[in-house]
Parts: C-alpha cells; sequence; structure tokens
C-alpha cells in the first residue's frame, strides 16, 4: 500500500510555533476558498480568507477574517461555521461559497481535512461474486480504508444471482413480495448503509462503491457529501451524453427520470462508505412482483408508476454496460490519479468469513422485523 501523504494544502508542521497555515476548498459547482493564517498558543492568529467567491458588502471579509481569529485550532468545523455566520451582518450575501466551506477550507489548512489529490487512490476492476460477499466486502474494506491498511478505493461490483439487496433498517416482511422472491430466485441481503432496496440482475445495473477516510468530507454536510463525492461520475455521464443530476438526498437522475441511488455509513474507525447503483436494463415487471413498492413510496416522485421511475442507460446512451463502466473507470482514473488494485486474498477471506458470522445469517437479514 502506498503511505498516504499529508493534506498538500497544509503548511506549518507546529500548532505552537507560528507556521503559516494554507488550506484551500473547490465549492462543488461553485468557487475556490482559500484559508491561510498562522497558529500561535492552540489559536488561529492573523487570518486571511481570499478566492474568487463573490462576498457582499466587501466589508463582510474583514468579519469573516476578524470571527475566526483567535478561535482554538482544535475547533470542529462546526464551530469555525458558526462563528462566521454568527459575524456576519444581516444583509451579507455569499455567492458561490458559504460558511461551511470556509470551515472545510480553515480545517484542511489545519490537516484535520483532506482533499481528493491528498490521497493515493486505487481502483478495482468488476469482478464477479456471490451478492453476499459484495456487500460483507462493503463493510471489510471500509475498515481496512478506515484502519490505515488500504488505500481510499473505487470498487465496481459484479454478480451472476438475481438479487434484492435492501437498506439497513428497512423490513424485509414490508419490502418484499415473498411469492416473487420465490417464483424468481431472489437472493435477499441486508447491507451496512440505509436507504431503499436494490433489485438487481446480472448485467442490469451498474454499482459502485467508494471507501475513503472521513477526513474528505469533514466540514461538508451529510446532504452535500453525497454530490461531492459522485461529482466525478457525472462529469462521466456528461462525457456519455447524459446530463444527471442529484434529487434531494439520495437519488441520481436525468430529465428523463431517475436512474440511480446511493447510500452511505460511516464507521467509528474513520472508514466511509459511499455507494451507488444505476439502472442499466431493469425488467421492471419483474421487479415490481418483487418489491413493494407503494403509494406512499412514490408520493413525492411526480408518478404513479414504478416502472416509469426506471430509465435505464442503456435506453439513454446506446453503448453497452461494459462500456458505460469503463468510461467512469476512465475518468476517475484521470481526476484522482488513481491506480488499479485487486481484491487480496486476505479481504476475500474476511468478507467470506463475515458472510458466515453476518450476512448470511437469518437474524442480520431479519433484525428489523
Amino acid at each position: 500500500m502506498t503511505p498516504l501523504p499529508a493534506p498538500s494544502g497544509s503548511h506549518g508542521t507546529d500548532d505552537d510555533g507560528g507556521n503559516r497555515h494554507h488550506g484551500e476548498y473547490k465549492v462543488p459547482g461553485g468557487k475556490l476558498v482559500v484559508a491561510d493564517f498562522d497558529v500561535v498558543d492552540g489559536h488561529l492568529a492573523q487570518v486571511s480568507l481570499s478566492g474568487d467567491f463573490f462576498l457582499e458588502p466587501d466589508e463582510a471579509l474583514l468579519e469573516i477574517n476578524r470571527a475566526l481569529t483567535g478561535l482554538p485550532a482544535a475547533s470542529s468545523a462546526e464551530d469555525f461555521a458558526a462563528a462566521v455566520t454568527a459575524a456576519l451582518p444581516a444583509e451579507t450575501v455569499l455567492f458561490g461559497f458559504s460558511a461551511d466551506a470556509v470551515a472545510v477550507a480553515v480545517r484542511r489548512a489545519l490537516a484535520k481535512a483532506t482533499g481528493w489529490h491528498d490521497h493515493h487512490w486505487n481502483i478495482i476492476a468488476p469482478s464477479v461474486l456471490p451478492t453476499h460477499v459484495n456487500v460483507a466486502l462493503d463493510e471489510v474494506l471500509t475498515e481496512e480504508v478506515g484502519a490505515g491498511r488500504r488505500n481510499p478505493t473505487l470498487r465496481f461490483w459484479d454478480w451472476e444471482e438475481p438479487s434484492v439487496v435492501i437498506g439497513s433498517f428497512q423490513s424485509v416482511r414490508n419490502e418484499l413480495d415473498p411469492d416473487g422472491v420465490a417464483r424468481h430466485g431472489i437472493s435477499v441481503v441486508r447491507r451496512i448503509s440505509g436507504g431503499g432496496a436494490m433489485f438487481m440482475e446480472a448485467g442490469n445495473c451498474i454499482t459502485y462503491s467508494l471507501y475513503l477516510p472521513q477526513t474528505l468530507v469533514d466540514g461538508v454536510s451529510f446532504a452535500d457529501s453525497y454530490g461531492f463525492l459522485d461529482a466525478w461520475v457525472m462529469a462521466a455521464l456528461k462525457k456519455l451524453g447524459i446530463s444527471a443530476f442529484y434529487v434531494p438526498l439520495n437519488d441520481i437522475a436525468t430529465e428523463q427520470g431517475k436512474i440511480g441511488g446511493a447510500a452511505q455509513k460511516r464507521l467509528a474507525n474513520g472508514g466511509m462508505l459511499h455507494h451507488v447503483t444505476m439502472s442499466y436494463d431493469i425488467d421492471a415487471d419483474k421487479m415490481v412482483e418483487v418489491l413493494r413498492i407503494g403509494k406512499e413510496k412514490l408520493s413525492d416522485k411526480g408518478t404513479r408508476s414504478a416502472r416509469k421511475r426506471v430509465d435505464p442507460l442503456r435506453r439513454q446512451t446506446g453503448l453497452s454496460r461494459a462500456e458505460i463502466v469503463a468510461a467512469m473507470m476512465d475518468v476517475f482514473t484521470e481526476r484522482y490519479n488513481a491506480t488499479p488494485s485487486e481484491l487480496s486474498d486476505a479481504e476475500l477471506e474476511a468478507a467470506r468469513a463475515r458472510v458466515e458470522s453476518k450476512f448470511g445469517t437469518a437474524e442480520w437479514l431479519h433484525r428489523v422485523p
């Protein structure tokens, strides 16, 4: 494993020595925010905020600098953002950035938060594995990244058996039609992240998992972290001629309808899982025979038919699933200098053991009645 470098946006090694600290944060879809300051006796000093953002009135910039000056360097991102917000006059307009963005830049300068290019990224190409093993790998690899034993990694899934992967807090009884499950030979698995059920047949979806340190989203709100972590895939879809966007909280859509959804899980050891499933060529009739998709689920979706919520990528691109995955891998590699990686024997063994002890057990599957 390549050692993880210190954040490139931070200068100075002594929190009390007065060395100048420098941090940068590019707001997704917005502007660049730069924070420069000293740390003296454990507190921020000589704070200077800059960037290509817009701010009215001009004097508000001085108020931001004053609000940050004197704050403990150990403050949380929430503390920094709250101090900035409290100091701004009521008529202040921030365009292209926010108090939260300022907090991220400050935390990066303090080496408490990191950017994409502060890490060596690995990428694992699709390999066919049982769905239970794919789900177990999500937990194992997130733990490995959190413990520093694996570089942050993007992994694409592949599988053969028809499956439904339900969210951590969903009820099997409420989400699945037992007759449809039995008739179509569906393997049902519970994952560690929240969110809704995923109907998956071989070749009908594109699923990927991102394993990262939580420092990458330090100061980024839970809601904003979804779009932040998927900016690269939006760029890949755009390259393929698809203009995609997020529908809060976690749906990915185009003007033609929903194409996917994301889910996350943050572990106590600092690792984080962000994974996405996108529809490629869904058998919508089979899906509604397996899943119980009720009126309440669709009440805010603007459609009365579950079938209309599935708008496959195949129809919008005319490309094979493999071509779309390859384009996504290329964009991620180009953006973040990712290098190829493979699952180790130890990781696969740990995942299979986790299936036996957790993900393949009735206790885990039915933990929500």
